[in-house]
């Protein structure tokens, strides 16, 4: 017998020689949730260990982050239902929380990097990701409000700009306005195929934007759908993204591997709530090691070919590389 693989793994050290990819909190986006208030801290109980707070409270999270080595952010606001209405005006307030929030976050840590959602859906008394009008999602009347609330993050300081709402042009909407208005240098990191899933409920728990009405799959992308993701990551490209994204994780690795293949951009992956909570929950009935499960599925990410991984483990993982 010539061949024999076991060779290469008859130890921890040749293991380690051999090992083809590895995670690292270079590779990590820690996806995080900012309230209104001072001093709040209030766990989610679908993800446990993940918590909306306070931007007091969250800036001493950023800087327990940042020791551990994470220097890369998704935040998220939780936009109070009084605020919201039909076109998400709310979105770009110059005053409102999360442009504060940005604000505050770049004063005390400069060197950290906010990659920031652009979507109606936090905002909207509709919950959708786009104006309605008489049951229909608004395409190209949604881009100038997605193009405002873009514009006013990068004043505030984003580093990437992350349009989530599956709205068609609006990439190279966004990167005309930006450029236009002299914010060149803030990259655009497309949710390139977002799927209509059935794992995003947790997150949608998190910021109380579930839709009031109907549902996502009229610009969201169908699961059953792969080469779709191709024209998307065409499309993207041309129209000026920096990176292109797939959501969720784990249902889609093949759309990793196909975006991966075919691409010379940066691809990321969102390892998002549903897929957290799952582990989590197996993990407390004692099914499951969860924290081998967490290290099992970041590095199928990035066997899958992704370059960035957004992922509610980031601070989990990083402790666990501290050890």
């Amino acid at each position: 017998m010539l061949r024999r693989p076991r060779r290469n793994r008859k130890s921890e050290v040749i293991r380690n020689l051999v090992q083809e990819n590895s995670v690292t909190v270079n590779d990590l986006i820690f996806p995080i949730f900012v309230i209104e208030g001072q001093n709040q801290a209030v766990e989610i109980s679908s993800m446990p260990g993940i918590y909306r707070y306070s931007t007091d409270r969250m800036l001493d999270e950023i800087a327990a982050c940042v020791d551990l080595g994470l220097k890369a952010f998704a935040p998220f606001p939780v936009i109070q239902d009084a605020k919201k209405d039909r076109f998400a005006t709310e979105s770009f307030n110059p005053d409102n929380l999360f442009v504060k929030f940005i604000a505050e976050v770049k004063r005390n840590f400069p060197d950290v990097v906010l990659m920031t959602d652009v979507a109606m859906d936090p905002y909207s008394s509709d919950g959708h990701d786009g104006i309605v009008d008489n049951g229909e999602i608004l395409n190209d009347a949604t881009l100038e409000i997605l193009a405002k609330m873009a514009l006013a993050q990068a004043r505030a300081g984003a580093d990437i700009i992350g349009p989530s709402d599956m709205m068609d042009g609006r990439v190279g909407f966004l990167r005309n306005y930006l450029d236009s208005n002299g914010f060149q240098n803030v990259a655009i990191m497309s949710y390139t195929a977002k799927y209509a899933s059935a794992f995003y409920g947790p997150f949608r728990d998190a910021l109380d934007s579930a839709p009031k009405f109907g549902d996502k799959k009229t610009y969201q992308m169908n699961p059953a759908n792969s080469r779709e993701a191709l024209l998307e990551a065409e499309l993207d490209t041309m129209e000026g993204a920096d990176y292109l994204m797939v959501k969720p994780g784990l249902p889609y690795l093949d759309i990793v591997k196909s975006l991966r293949d075919n691409s010379h951009l940066p691809i990321a992956v969102y390892n998002i709530s549903g897929e957290y909570a799952m582990i989590k929950a197996a993990a407390q009935n004692g099914w499951i090691d969860g924290e081998r499960a967490m290290q099992e599925i970041l590095m199928s990410f990035k066997r899958a070919g992704a370059d960035i991984i957004l992922t509610y483990f980031a601070k989990e993982y990083a402790q666990l590389l501290k050890r």
